[in-house]
């Protein structure tokens, strides 16, 4: 982010997160309008599409998607953006990941694993 303090910067990437978290997708597509990269990180490695996955924002997730997210960008703690939806129980978002060829082998856990331990591996097709 060009031009940007160090702390407007983390200002800027807090209010994006804000928003996936929040299912804000419009509010959010303006930042990615403005040239907001939209794999952009958070301090703990997480990207929009982590969040919104994360927190059930199928809306905001197929957007990210659409804009061309890396769906298997993972964080700080080795997290996928598929296996966070899976654990909250979000089957539109685990669909939606897979069919945009989310690597269902990668991270810890792993998609596959995170579907076995909780009995959805129906989703992973």
């Amino acid at each position: 982010m060009d031009g940007l303090t160090p702390e407007q910067a983390t200002k800027i990437i807090s209010m994006l997160m804000d928003h996936a978290r929040a299912g804000e997708t419009a509010d959010l597509l303006e930042y990615l309008d403005h040239g907001l990269d939209v794999d952009t990180r958070d301090a703990e490695g997480n990207t929009a599409l982590m969040l919104a996955a994360y927190h059930g924002r199928a809306e905001t997730v197929r957007a990210l998607i659409g804009r061309g997210a890396d769906v298997d960008l993972r964080n700080n703690r080795d997290q996928s953006p598929i296996a966070g939806a899976l654990f909250k129980g979000e089957n539109e978002i685990v669909v939606a990941l897979r069919d945009a060829g989310a690597d269902l082998d990668a991270g810890t856990p792993s998609a596959r694993a995170a579907a076995e331990m909780f009995g959805r591996s129906d989703l992973l097709g």
